[in-house]
């Protein structure tokens, strides 16, 4: 049995293609890596925003306690009863 020899287009052909392969899966590469930071700093953020989350749940089923009443009180500007304020105007 013979085998015949690859012609010179059919070489060609074949170069050309392993080619186009080769760019192919190097830009497939870069746009995975790209996707894969984009898929890190999305879980990050989904991170963050679930224990934002677990912060004003926990506010909201303390919203009775005194502590957080006064924390909320202060942050608005509120004062007591007799306190005096004292604002900076130096800025």
């Amino acid at each position: 049995m013979q085998v015949k020899k690859a012609g010179f287009l059919t070489k060609i052909i074949v170069l050309v293609l392993l080619v186009y392969m080769a760019t192919t899966l190097l830009n497939l590469r870069t746009q995975l890596q790209t996707y894969q930071a984009e898929k890190d700093a999305l879980a990050a953020q989904v991170t963050q925003i679930a224990q934002q989350n677990a912060q004003l749940s926990d506010t909201i089923q303390n919203k009775d306690d005194p502590a957080v009443l006064e924390a909320v009180a202060r942050d608005k500007g509120f004062v007591k009863a007799g306190e005096k304020l004292f604002v900076d105007i130096a800025d």
